[in-house]
């Protein structure tokens, strides 16, 4: 099938055409967090023929996934693969014209502009406000668009910020970090899926029109919930005094990076990173950790499973700690099990 063809539907609409078409084969985009939104991002964004994505999930995928994020089966989760890695595997057999590079790591002040800097736009499918202030600082400084997204429970939202002069940046949006336990999480309050495919559909509708280069791209903050039958656009002013758009202070991306842990969402997992990241020696460790429970390794990741612990580790040192409540009890089993 020629490219022509595989998008003929969408090459007669003519808000693309021909035209943008070509734009949308010759653009690169970068999708941090291949979950619920992401998931369906990637999968609409490689349909519709983008000639480069991508994929950046720190995460591997369990069951409960499976509920909401659409890329990915039950052998996935029987498997535990990582999410950017399987997301890739489904999407090359969906179209073989699109470049996929799968990054199974975590987006942090020590890498994200590595990740973005060749990208034409970012899209956001993170369950974390730290990683999207972070996203919005590397894109300001690099003056590269992005799209915000965000759902949990039966609401979502999302917003553009196209590094306009003029225009606010998301940290006008949200001038602090929230407190934890402020916003809702799939964790706290679960989430039902037509609201991640609501918000994923806004945001890869308005990833075409950004790369087509359309008129009508969006400038307002967009908030939609499913179960209570809202939806309302609202202008959001740009703050004179913003620390990123307006002082070019990027207090999240030029912080040190240092070793930190962080709770995931919908799961009672924490993810720690350690400040000298290295290559995990998967062979040393299986030998050790063998002889006090379960280990299953894989060129992604080892798995362990003994008495009351169980977690993954990552090839770069990476771990995620299951069943378990606070970062203190996740850094425990990190030191004790794999080494500080």
């Amino acid at each position: 099938m020629t490219g022509k063809e595989r998008y003929k539907r969408q090459i007669t609409f003519e808000g693309i055409g021909e035209a943008g078409q070509k734009k949308l084969s010759e653009a690169r985009v970068c999708i941090i967090g291949t979950g619920a939104l992401g998931t369906i991002i990637a999968n609409s964004l490689c349909r519709s023929g983008v000639g480069f994505l991508r994929l950046v999930d720190r995460d591997y995928i369990e069951e409960t996934n499976l509920q909401r994020q659409t890329l990915f089966t039950e052998w996935d989760a029987s498997e535990n693969r990582p999410k950017a890695i399987a997301a890739a595997d489904h999407l090359s057999k969906v179209n073989s014209e699109v470049q996929i590079e799968p990054i199974v790591d975590d987006a942090n002040a020590s890498n994200i502009e590595r990740l973005i800097k060749d990208a034409d736009l970012i899209l956001d499918g993170v369950d974390n406000f730290e990683t999207r202030f972070l996203i919005n600082e590397a894109c300001h400084k690099h003056k590269i668009r992005w799209i915000y997204g965000g759902a949990a429970a039966s609401g979502g939202a999302t917003m553009n910020f196209l590094q306009e002069d003029d225009a606010p940046c998301f940290r006008c949006l949200m001038p602090e970090m929230p407190e934890p336990g402020a916003y809702p999480t799939c964790n706290t309050a679960g989430v039902v899926n037509p609201i991640t495919g609501i918000i994923a559909s806004y945001e890869t509708a308005e990833a075409l029109k950004i790369l087509t280069g359309a008129e009508s791209v969006s400038r307002r903050y967009l908030a939609v919930d499913v179960w209570d039958n809202l939806s309302e656009y609202i202008d959001i002013e740009k703050n004179p005094d913003c620390p990123v758009c307006a002082h070019r202070r990027y207090e999240t991306l030029d912080s040190p990076f240092s070793s930190y842990a962080a709770a995931l969402c919908g799961q009672d997992s924490w993810q720690i990173v350690p400040e000298n990241r290295r290559a995990a020696d998967f062979d040393a460790l299986s030998a050790r950790l063998g002889r006090l429970g379960e280990v299953k390794t894989s060129k992604f990741l080892l798995r362990f499973r003994g008495d009351g612990v169980s977690f993954k580790l990552f090839p770069d040192g990476r771990a995620m700690i299951d069943e378990v409540k606070d970062e203190v009890a996740a850094r425990k089993i990190y030191a004790e099990y794999i080494g500080q």
